[in-house]
Formats: C-alpha cells, sequence, structure tokens
C-alpha cells in the first residue's frame, strides 16, 4: 500500500511564503545589480574631476584656477552643501550649470564621454545643458544661473 504523508495548511503556507520571499530577493538582486553586466550602464565615460564649491548666501562659489574650469570645454563635478552640480565652461566668459542627480533614478551623474554628461547607474546621457540625448531618463536636469568674476563662478540656487 501506499505511504501518505499529510502536511498542514500552516506547513504549507510557511514554505509558500519563504518560496516567494526568496524569489523577490533573486529578483531584486539580478535587477539592481547594475555594473558591467547591465545592458544599459555607460561605457567610455570617464570620471569628471570634484571640485569643491563654497555655499553662503544662495550661491555656491568656484574657483576656476587650478581646476578642469580653467579651460573652454572643461568640466566638473561641483560638491557643496547646497547639493551637487555639473559645471561646465563654454566659452571665456560663459559657464553652464545643472544639478548633477539624474531625472531617471536619482544617481549622481558624475561622468563624462566628451561633451556629454553620463549616469553611472543606467547610462543616461546628456548635454552640457543638461537636455537629455539618451534614456532611460526622460527629464532634462535642472540648470541654474552663473555669473563669472575675479576667477570664480557663482551658481545662483
Amino acid at each position: 500500500m501506499s505511504d501518505t504523508s499529510t502536511v498542514s495548511r500552516r506547513q504549507f503556507c510557511t514554505g509558500a511564503c519563504q518560496a516567494a520571499g526568496c524569489a523577490t530577493l533573486a529578483t531584486l538582486f539580478s535587477a539592481c545589480g547594475g555594473g558591467e553586466s547591465s545592458p544599459t550602464s555607460p561605457s567610455g565615460a570617464s570620471a569628471l574631476d570634484r571640485v569643491a564649491g563654497r555655499f553662503a548666501n544662495s550661491r555656491v562659489q568656484v574657483t576656476i584656477a587650478g581646476s578642469p574650469l580653467a579651460n573652454v570645454g572643461g568640466a566638473a563635478l561641483v560638491e557643496s552643501t547646497a547639493g551637487i552640480f555639473l559645471l561646465s565652461r563654454t566659452s571665456d566668459s560663459a559657464f553652464s550649470a545643472v544639478e548633477a542627480v539624474c531625472t531617471h533614478e536619482g544617481c549622481t551623474v558624475s561622468g563624462a564621454d566628451g561633451s556629454v554628461y553620463v549616469c553611472p547607474c543606467h547610462g543616461s546621457r546628456y548635454s552640457r545643458t543638461g537636455q537629455v540625448l539618451a534614456g532611460p531618463a526622460r527629464a532634462s536636469l535642472r540648470q541654474y544661473n552663473t555669473t563669472v568674476a575675479d576667477g570664480v563662478v557663482t551658481i545662483a540656487v
């Protein structure tokens, strides 16, 4: 004759919940793995130099001398207590500042490929004025007004 074993409802529910939890965790870990195995991770982007910004009176000030901003076309990641910004020199007397937070999932945009900013998380690409050039991001980066005087760029926040 056959040997039948019974499983209680409690044992069944416990086992089912454990299996569902493991499946959920496996999905999350594979989705958030990023890195080089991600089909949307950036390639060819180099890390931007980081420069310190001094925040006071709703403005962030950045010294130009000794930074990548000393030359036209140069760009840097500006870190300050007011936030993180991407700052680029567009001409001898003009600069462009945008927020360095990717509009896709909030990663810090910290790389560049030529004159294009690149998000390290999923590869969104932005122009120096913050316009989306390639997704997955759909919204542009926030722009800030800048002024320059006496070797210092001021970002109005």
